[in-house]
Order: structure tokens, then C-alpha cells, then sequence
């Protein structure tokens, strides 16, 4: 399994859009294979920021869901969301390997 942790630089003004954004790639994860552990917003200190965790099965998993981008109107329609509120202002993409309690790998 490899975990997706999505780390958001977002424009507080722009919260209920970046909600709006959120809501539309959990859907798209999980209709594309994936399981999403949710989105992650201030609740005290800075606000600022946010995160997002999501897992495939594999690389390889992700990759098919990632050739989606630019070719599919669902995930188009997504961008649409950060692009024109700007709610998003910089992200950056890490891959992590989960550690599961009682699941081996």
C-alpha cells in the first residue's frame, strides 16, 4: 500500500471553496480505486494550512488514477474549484508506506 500525504498552503478567506474542493477528489479517490483518509483543516494554531492522506494498493494503482488528470471532466471539473476560487496557493506531494496494526505488507 502506498499512502498519498497532500500537504496545502491554502488562503484562509477561501476555506468554504478548498471544502468544496476537498469533497470533490475524495469522491473522485474512491471511485478510481482509492481509499481517502480525509482532509485535514485547521481547527486552532495556524490557518494556513491543511492536509490531505490517500492510499492505493500500489504505484502502480496511483498511476493509473494520475493518467487521469487532463483527460477526464470529473477531475477537470475538480481543479475548477482551486483554480478559480485560488484557495489553494502551493501544495507539495509526499509517498509514504503505512504501518498497520495487524496487517502485514
Amino acid at each position: 500500500m502506498i499512502t498519498c500525504v497532500v500537504e496545502y498552503t491554502i488562503d484562509p478567506a477561501h476555506t468554504d471553496e478548498f471544502e468544496r474542493f476537498a469533497r470533490a477528489w475524495i469522491a473522485l479517490v474512491e471511485k478510481h480505486g482509492g481509499i481517502h483518509h480525509g482532509y485535514f483543516l485547521p481547527g486552532e494554531g495556524a490557518s494556513d494550512r491543511a492536509l490531505a492522506l490517500f492510499s492505493f494498493e500500489s504505484l502502480a494503482e496511483y498511476e493509473r488514477y494520475r493518467a487521469l488528470f487532463g483527460s477526464d471532466e470529473e477531475f477537470e471539473a475538480a481543479d475548477a474549484i482551486r483554480d478559480r476560487s485560488g484557495c489553494v496557493l502551493r501544495y507539495e506531494r509526499t509517498f509514504m508506506r503505512p504501518i498497520l496494526e495487524g496487517r502485514l505488507p
